[in-house]
């Protein structure tokens, strides 16, 4: 696939970026999801490190380009890394991703990750329960699935965006990118995405790859959003299954804009 696609070419410019420099992104993420985070970074042409204990994470991020902070399965050692690894990254300038994976009623990761916000990520991605529960605009999702489709979320992602004066991802059937001037619907993708754990978990790394290699959020967040959906649609276009639909997406990522 190359830049002549319509919704590629905006954006060929950050992927081919993400390849030349190769950005080391370290990811505190969901243990779930970790294979593919790391997989998919690689077949991408970023890097991956992962470690989320407060001993080492914060001295780590230190050597990263980017930090991708995702609340997935949040363990007692990420409760104590994340805040602590968030406030280096902001102080050496890094930029940073929050992913506010399943917040609403739980009592942790909710109140962590409204106080999360407060360090001003560069882009907030989420899917719409999870970005509507972030401002109190709703109880959240059923675990980490949305009940909201991303235009119920523009409003509270509008919020956000003010808050932190970055980008806001809103990942669904149809997906919004925007910041505080700046909206755009994403059309693309395909209906496996959501059948297969961790593939949010990895846009969040991914956005991440794209926000160290391009000064703007906005146009990072927008970047990483089509490079995951056309790279959904091409490995649809070849899987027959959830199962061989993993394969193929890492596939599809080191394919996507070459």
């Amino acid at each position: 696939m190359t830049g002549q696609d319509r919704d590629l070419a905006p954006v060929a410019e950050v992927l081919a970026a993400v390849r030349e420099r190769a950005p080391l992104v370290h990811c505190l993420t969901a243990t779930v999801s970790m294979s593919l985070v790391a997989d998919g970074l690689l077949a991408a042409g970023a890097r991956p490190m992962m470690t989320e204990t407060l001993a080492e994470a914060p001295t780590v991020t230190t050597l990263a380009d980017a930090l991708s902070i995702n609340l997935g399965t949040l363990s007692t050692d990420a409760m104590e890394g994340i805040p602590a690894t968030v406030e280096v990254a902001v102080e050496e300038g890094r930029p940073w991703v929050l992913d506010p994976t399943a917040i609403g009623l739980a009592p942790v990761r909710t109140p962590l990750a409204r106080r999360l916000v407060e360090s001003r990520p560069a882009v907030v991605r989420g899917n719409a329960s999870e970005v509507m529960a972030l401002v109190g605009a709703g109880p959240g999702g059923r675990g980490a699935d949305s009940t909201a489709d991303a235009d119920a979320a523009e409003d509270a992602a509008s919020v956000i965006a003010a808050r932190t004066g970055g980008a806001v991802s809103v990942s669904g059937q149809v997906d919004l990118v925007l910041d505080g001037g700046r909206r755009v619907r994403v059309e693309r993708g395909s209906p496996l995405l959501a059948r297969v754990t961790g593939t949010g978990c990895l846009l969040g790394a991914l956005t991440a790859a794209c926000a160290a290699v391009h000064p703007d959020p906005f146009e990072a967040a927008l970047a990483a959003t089509v490079w995951m959906d056309l790279a959904g649609e091409l490995a649809a276009g070849r899987a027959t299954g959830p199962g061989s639909f993993r394969m193929h997406l890492l596939d599809a990522l080191d394919e996507v804009g070459r």
